[in-house]
């Protein structure tokens, strides 16, 4: 074969259909054999294959079962792949060359294949984390492997219904809005369609909406005895209520109209679909999953070596040794900048965001590509002071040198300073032993933007993966004593002797300390006030737990007696309410023991709560400085305890595995997860290949926008390329990533298409097995950033949840949105839903007057709402739209044009694509387009008063709504503001700094009264009904701009 013949695989794999590809295959014998096969055939049909053609070759005979050997390929990554998983197809494997070996397997079957699987689910081989030779990385996987196995072990132990909680979670909505809209739910009587699984035969039964799942299925149980007459009667007890074509159980002592989607039926007036399930059949689910997590276990037993014993050393407390603290800065690597300049290394030591100590600065050395300092920089604290979560951050920069700084402008040298790249690291090791000898730390690229401080200790103390295209810093920790320094254990410290006797204080101290503790904003203090603050921290303890981050914030923590005093108040400090713990978790509070503190209070939530926070509980993990952490921990209980949990957990961290800074920590706990739950490998992996398939299907339709190619021609391509065997079985039978309650059963061709957006989103149209009628969409995107979006919605379901715990239902549309990887990600479609300019646009003849058409948004619901129904959806109209002008306003909603509004048919009205929030509003020539606090057009007043000019009733009503719901809000104000600043982990361009929680903390008056932030709402509220003509003339610019795109 001439060389260069393999190369470009690549565009054999992106090609569709069932062309042939020739392979060559290395048998264990030496023969060598080359046939054509189909790139969708399997590893097993290929194996198959061989052995025909093998059976007329040379040595046949000393070939052994074919169960005894592995086919080898070389990968896309260029890593040797042992291909363990047969039942995956060629095209999915995508070798670099058409070659593949047979060799005689070796060592665990069972444990090879699981580790292949885990490797293709989280993106990263698992041989990767063992070539780290990192003893820190080796100690997290054995220890989090065993608690996570032994966690499946006890969840296989369970009783069946016991079980189901911890696999088929219960869907419910907050019980006091069940409680409130019992009255209009007794009203009704529910009309509930039920069969028994494995029969045709279904019975219609009416029940009361407050009755409990048993009482359905007594009912059920007695209508079959008079049908069919079994021989014994059947106990409710022994079954469970499955809805109809979901893995989504009814169950528990919750009234039926609390569960998500009976109280959904209720509301749409549709008949629930309800199969009554035999306790024997989750039994069944149960040993299947048992029996793969046996598997493992049992080879895993056989394999597992003995730990081995520990040294003793000699060891000395650190708090011994009053000497400053210093480092060699020994030179620089790989370092690549202009030659005019000279390079400098800044250093700090850092607790969080607070500086120990002054900032140290090197020499400056001439620019080169391995600049050599070799100096010792000495830092203003002594090693007694050192706190244990000490993060030394450093900073390489480059400055002009004297002659050319002369002929600049007058501005300061400091204007002079180019960033060019910062590290950082711990001072102690994950076992609390200050660090000794050489590290070379790679670093990360400054942002050429970079402003104010150089350093960086918000970012991550993981050194840059990417060692050969990065500059590196070569620094010396000395060895201060001839054996370890530890810090000292802190849990052994006796509270009363450190604290001493309670501090008497004045009445006027005891009144400012009220008033510092009270004022919610107040996260900066005079030096008077910290002094205070402490002097009666003891009171703080008594009187006000909740403002523990206050007096951590003010702690001394370059002082080792202080760090001594707050961590023993610590130990008998009250555990906080969660909500108000959750803020402990920011990257200003990185202490062990408040770490641990805050996961104690976090434990009391329940899962839907946690659930609710899941979102920024992944994010603040990249706060923490260590592999092995309680945050950790929690998560993964958590997960392996309820399969919703684990799968957003799952789908949270995979996201972010191509970010270098994360791509380690977040793949030791997908592998820790994958490990705690072997029976939902194969259900991800599902998914994963699904969004294969429509990463591949978008390039297609791209690549055909490009070559300019019609809409129309494009469309009918795409349908075709669905409708290949691969892509049929890829993209079928799927749970959806957006619900794993939801299963995408059967895709429809032919009801699928793309939108006209720039990245060309697939629309993909899925019909129910069960139920014909019933389909579900979803909205697949590939090159938008949807993290904003996922945020937005978070935020707006969290609205939700909390107004409908005071009783109030605003009919907000909270739709799914998922960021599955890097700027992909996929949106649930809402049935029977069209934009407000398309209605607009639809209703009139010219673009440029449609928007001015107040009259199309009524017609348009009366034409979809007949007679009786009319009323039902100008109500669902007006509380949906009150509860977003208040969401909109509260997370400051920008880019609000017609095409970012829609209505369902029903009349609930609800906003899309969040780009722009926090008050990041869109400007055009420097001019800002939205200049309304809210949208509340005169169209959507007319809608509210029916179209009737007099009906101020219906208006001041809808008025009230805003105002209770903005009131609720504000009451939970501290809540929104601490789960936006645990996000700017994320990183978010609109998400970056304290000016943008401002935004936050602004428009929900924290820190004023309740009365002072209603009368500011109700001057926003009078503005963007006095100002909403501006958005009527910015709805005509798009509109018309969009027409003549």
């Amino acid at each position: 074969m001439p060389p260069g013949v393999c190369y470009g695989m690549q565009d054999v794999w992106e090609k569709g259909g069932r062309e042939q590809v020739t392979l060559e295959f290395l048998l264990p014998t030496g023969i060598y054999l080359s046939f054509p096969v189909a790139r969708n055939d399997t590893i097993g049909t290929i194996k198959k294959m061989v052995w025909k053609n093998a059976r007329s070759e040379p040595l046949f005979s000393v070939l052994s079962d074919p169960d005894a050997y592995v086919f080898t390929c070389i990968n896309l990554t260029a890593e040797r792949e042992e291909l363990e998983d047969e039942s995956r197809r060629l095209c999915d494997v995508r070798p670099f060359m058409p070659v593949l070996r047979l060799v005689a397997r070796e060592g665990d079957r069972v444990e090879k294949l699981i580790n292949t699987q885990i490797s293709l689910l989280i993106g990263k081989g698992l041989h990767e984390f063992d070539t780290q030779k990192n003893h820190e990385v080796n100690e997290f996987r054995a220890k989090m492997r065993s608690f996570c196995e032994e966690n499946a072990q006890d969840r296989q132990r369970l009783p069946w219904h016991q079980w189901m909680k911890c696999n088929f979670p219960c869907d419910l909505e907050p019980f006091s809005m069940v409680v409130q809209s019992g009255k209009s739910c007794s009203v009704k009587k529910l009309l509930v369609n039920v069969k028994f699984e494995a029969s045709e035969e279904s019975f219609m039964l009416q029940l009361d909406p407050q009755d409990f799942p048993v009482v359905l299925m007594q009912n059920a149980l007695r209508k079959k005895a008079t049908v069919f007459r079994p021989l014994k009667q059947e106990k409710p007890e022994n079954y469970t209520l499955q809805v109809n074509g979901r893995w989504q159980f009814i169950y528990g002592n919750s009234p039926l109209c609390q569960f998500k989607y009976i109280f959904s039926c209720l509301y749409g007036g549709i008949k629930p679909h309800l199969t009554m399930v035999h306790h024997s059949t989750i039994i069944k689910y149960q040993e299947e999953q048992g029996g793969l997590s046996n598997q493992v276990s049992k080879s895993r037993s056989l394999s597992k070596p003995p730990p081995l014993p520990l040294k003793k050393q000699n060891t000395s407390s650190l708090w011994s040794i009053k000497e400053p603290f210093f480092i060699q800065l020994v030179h620089g690597t790989r370092v690549n900048t202009d030659e005019g300049m000279k390079l400098v290394v800044q250093a700090g030591l850092f607790h969080g965001g607070e500086l120990l100590c002054k900032v140290v600065t090197s020499s400056e050395v001439s620019v080169c590509s391995d600049p050599v300092w070799d100096q010792k920089l000495v830092f203003d604290i002594n090693l007694c002071d050192l706190p244990r979560m000490s993060r030394l951050c450093f900073t390489l920069y480059g400055v002009l040198e004297k002659t050319k700084k002369q002929r600049s402008t007058k501005k300061k040298n400091k204007k002079a300073d180019c960033p060019l790249a910062w590290v950082n690291t711990m001072v102690f090791d994950y076992k609390d032993q200050l660090k000794t000898g050489e590290f070379l730390l790679s670093t990360w690229p400054s942002a050429p933007d970079d402003k104010g401080d150089l350093l960086n200790p918000m970012g991550t103390v993981e050194r840059n993966p990417n060692i050969d295209s990065t500059a590196g810093l070569l620094i010396r920790f000395p060895s201060f004593r001839p054996h370890p320094l530890y810090y000292p254990p802190l849990e052994k410290l006796n509270d009363p002797e450190i604290n001493g006797k309670k501090v008497v204080a004045t009445k006027e101290e005891h009144l400012k300390l009220k008033e510092i503790v009270d004022n919610k904003n107040h996260t900066e203090f005079f030096e008077h006030e910290k002094e205070l603050l402490w002097k009666l921290r003891l009171d703080v303890r008594a009187h006000y737990p909740e403002s523990l981050s206050k007096l951590l914030l003010i702690t001394k923590w370059n002082k080792h007696e202080d760090v001594a005093q707050m961590v023993c108040l610590l130990r008998t400090w009250r555990d906080l309410p969660p909500l108000h713990a959750l803020e402990l978790l920011d990257y200003t509070f990185p202490d062990p023991h408040v770490r641990s503190f805050t996961i104690r209070c976090l434990k009391k939530l329940g899962d839907e709560e946690l659930f609710q926070y899941l979102l920024q509980l992944v994010q603040v993990l990249k706060y923490e400085s260590y592999l092995d952490c309680d945050l950790t921990t929690f998560l993964l209980e958590r997960a392996l305890s309820n399969k919703k949990i684990g799968h957003f957990l799952f789908w949270h961290l995979r996201s972010e595995m191509h970010v270098a800074s994360v791509s380690l920590r977040f793949g030791l706990i997908l592998e820790a997860y994958c490990r705690g739950s072997i029976y939902h490998i194969k259900s991800l992996m599902k998914q994963i290949e699904a969004l294969n398939k429509m990463k591949a299907l978008n390039d297609f339709v791209k690549s055909g926008s490009q070559k300019s190619a019609s809409r129309l021609q494009i469309t009918e391509d795409m349908k075709l390329c669905i409708k290949q065997d691969t892509y049929m079985e890829a993209l079928s039978d799927v749970i959806s990533p957006l619900s794993p309650s939801i299963v995408l059963s059967e895709i429809c061709p032919d009801r699928c298409k793309f939108m006209d957006s720039k990245m060309k989103p697939l629309w993909l149209m899925y019909k129910n097995k069960w139920d014909h009628l019933d389909t579900v969409g979803i909205i697949f995107k590939n090159g938008d950033d949807l993290r904003q979006d996922m945020l937005t919605l978070q935020m707006i379901q969290l609205m939700d949840v909390l107004w409908k715990t005071e009783g109030l239902d605003l009919r907000m549309v909270p739709y799914g949105c998922l960021s599955t990887g890097n700027k992909t990600g996929l949106i649930e479609v809402v049935k029977n839903a069209d934009t407000i300019a398309n209605i607009q646009r639809n209703s009139s003849n010219n673009a440029a007057t449609a928007a001015f058409n107040k009259d199309a948004l009524l017609n348009w619901l009366k034409s979809k709402n007949p007679e009786d129904k009319l009323d039902q959806a100008i109500e669902e109209f007006t509380l949906s739209c009150a509860g977003y002008c208040v969401a909109t306003y509260v997370l400051g909603i920008g880019d609000r044009h017609s095409d970012n509004i829609m209505i369902r048919e029903n009349g609930q009205l609800f906003h899309i694509d969040f780009g722009h929030f926090l008050g990041n509003f869109k400007a055009k020539f420097g001019i800002n387009r939205e200049r309304v606090p809210f949208i509340l057009t005169y169209d959507f007043v007319h809608v509210i008063q029916q179209g009737r000019t007099n009906n101020s009733e219906k208006f001041e009503r809808f008025r009230e709504c805003c105002e209770q719901a903005y009131k609720i809000l504000c009451r939970n104000g501290t809540l929104f503001v601490n789960l936006f600043a645990l996000m700017r982990a994320a990183g978010l361009p609109e998400l970056s700094c304290s000016k943008d929680i401002q935004y936050l903390k602004d428009s929900l008056a924290l820190g004023r009264s309740e009365e002072e932030a209603l009368k500011n709402f109700k001057v926003k509220f009078n503005e963007a009904l006095r100002e909403s003509w501006k958005t009527k003339v910015n709805w005509m610019m798009h509109t018309v701009a969009k027409d003549n795109r």
